[in-house]
């Protein structure tokens, strides 16, 4: 079972790899952002889109906060200014860092009732393998976009968790 620490660590990794992400994404115009490059939601663009659908959602879960009014299917389409999006990204990847940091460890004790509308059933889950996923889901599709933002000519610095540096290690 995981603890609070893994999930500050891992809060702290997803802001770090979203900060440095979005900023190689920044460098790009908007049409190579929404150029369609082959990954399972097509552009740079719509993956952040969807891992921001995604985040959202199972947040909702976690802490009691509005979950995004589109389902799955439009999931791709949220973004409709970067810069926008770009703001609200990083200020919700504090809340969940926040969210880390105050966690009660018998939160993840528990179990998860909700109802999935990927699968359009209702499931129960333990809290903690569920957060672990939601870290899991995170890195998934950043690891598209990392790909992708490298065949668009855009560097991002490492990404791996050993390697993370100060601020955000010690945030």
């Amino acid at each position: 079972m995981i603890d609070r620490a893994y999930v500050t660590q891992m809060a702290r990794y997803n802001l770090w790899q979203n900060d440095g992400m979005l900023g190689a994404a920044s460098g790009l115009s908007a049409a190579e952002r929404q150029r369609e490059r082959g990954a399972f939601f097509g552009s740079i663009e719509r993956s952040f889109s969807h891992l921001w659908w995604g985040d959202r959602m199972w947040f909702s879960r976690f802490a009691d906060e509005p979950k995004p009014e589109q389902d799955i299917s439009e999931s791709g389409d949220l973004i409709a200014d970067w810069t926008r999006f770009t703001e609200n990204r990083r200020a919700f990847d504090r809340r969940i860092l926040q969210w880390a940091r105050e966690l009660p460890e018998v939160w993840l004790e528990g179990d998860l009732d909700w109802y999935s509308g990927a699968t359009a059933t209702h499931r129960s889950q333990p809290k903690w393998l569920l957060v672990t996923h939601f870290f899991n889901h995170q890195t998934h599709h950043r690891g598209q976009i990392h790909a992708m933002l490298t065949a668009a000519g855009a560097r991002h610095d490492l990404t791996d968790l050993a390697f993370m540096p100060e601020p955000y290690s010690s945030m």
